[in-house]
């Protein structure tokens, strides 16, 4: 829970107690408070515990002592304190809030259905609205209301970008979300293309790509003509072995290319398995057509960039690599061509600075993150690298 709620908790406490004995009920009172202040949650129970015996009609302690409980994982005994916070003063500062929340833990989803949606639509406090979005996604998949879920694991994204753990329970969501669509789809209609495709997806997610491979084939031979369905199999062939496969994968490619000539992924990729094997004059033509069909496609640019460089044409790849790396400053690969670019053309200043450039990015980022990146991104494609190229 965070500082701030306990703060407001306090704060209302602090504002709105009244004790009938002060002298007696004051030592009490600052005790609880520092102890809930300094997250010294037992002792905070205990100072509150002794006035509510002595005085049990303050509803401020009764809040205060459900959010100890609720911080030392105590949810049912907070839940009951809190509701009694609320019986003695309803509208009580966020209090209904926290004993949705309790609800919520102790699985009790319709009854903390309304506090939390109260919370995280109306809460000015960030971090409690960020905790109230949490309960809400999670009250929402315990009553099946997938749809209403998925919304909020949406809106809690674009509220907290960064946040680690609104990302986790997102994707924990997104999957059982696809699994459930997927169990339907198979139960409608378990012989269909759709069916097929979905579940050819789902395998080359998991890295089962063999799996994969099987049921792209089934779509192909349910429709011949699928587009995207030759490029599914060439991606999948590269994953599995990328050397091993590679003549595989581009007759994969060359036949998405007849069925989609527009597919700028399936060109880039036939290009690459051709500027890796020196076959510059095709690879060029490839990144050209993806290009034209994508003109943004930054890996493109570095892959038409890398067969210009390796046919001393540095002067018609220098566009492509400034266009490249004002779409991604962030890809090392670019900069390194780039210097290679400025040395070959004698601008020794412009080289420095690019491969300055490219030092600090590399220090920034191990292989092993981009390959995990790469792991986890099954739609990308094949990136760029530094694959034996001379030194700018």
């Amino acid at each position: 829970m965070p500082r701030a709620l306990v703060l407001l908790i306090l704060l209302a406490s602090l504002m709105a107690a009244q004790q009938p004995d002060p002298a007696a009920l004051q030592h009490y009172f600052e005790q609880g408070n520092k102890a809930l202040a300094e997250g010294r949650y037992p002792e905070a129970e205990a100072a509150y515990a002794k006035l509510i015996e002595s005085s049990p009609g303050i509803a401020e302690v009764h809040a205060s002592l459900g959010f100890a409980y609720y911080q030392q994982g105590k949810l049912s005994e907070a839940a009951a304190t809190l509701q009694q916070a609320i019986k003695l003063k309803p509208g009580l500062p966020n209090v209904e809030i926290l004993l949705a929340m309790s609800l919520s833990e102790l699985g009790r989803y319709a009854e903390a259905l309304p506090g939390l949606e109260n919370g995280f639509k109306q809460s000015a406090d960030a971090a409690l609205r960020r905790m109230s979005g949490l309960q809400l996604q999670r009250a929402y998949t315990g009553l099946a209301r997938d749809r209403e879920a998925v919304e909020v694991a949406l809106q809690l994204m674009q509220l907290y970008p960064d946040d680690p753990e609104i990302l986790y329970h997102a994707s924990k969501l997104y999957a059982n979300f696809s699994y459930l669509t997927l169990q339907k789809l198979s139960d409608v209609a378990p012989a269909s293309v759709w069916r097929r495709q979905a579940a050819g997806e789902a395998f080359e997610s998991q890295g089962s790509y063999e799996l994969a491979i099987q049921e792209y084939r089934e779509v192909l031979a349910l429709d011949p003509g699928r587009p995207g369905i030759h490029y599914r199999i060439g991606r999948a062939l590269l994953a599995g072995s990328r050397d091993a496969n590679a003549a595989a994968a581009a007759k994969e490619f060359e036949g998405e290319l007849a069925v989609d000539s527009t597919n700028a992924n399936a060109a880039y990729e036939l290009g690459e398995i051709h500027r890796k094997s020196a076959r510059h004059g095709e690879a060029q033509k490839l990144f050209e057509q993806a290009l034209k069909s994508y003109p943004d496609f930054e890996e493109a640019q570095l892959g038409l960039a890398g067969v210009l460089i390796a046919q001393g044409k540095h002067g018609l790849a220098l566009p492509q690599l400034e266009k490249a790396v004002a779409l991604n400053p962030a890809n090392e690969v670019g900069y390194y061509r780039l210097a290679q670019v400025h040395r070959a053309l004698g601008n020794a200043a412009e080289q420095k600075k690019a491969l300055a450039e490219f030092q600090r990015l590399r220090s920034e980022k191990s292989s092993q993150e981009k390959n995990l990146l790469q792991a986890l991104s099954p739609d990308a494609v094949t990136r760029q690298e530094i694959d034996g190229e001379a030194a700018p």
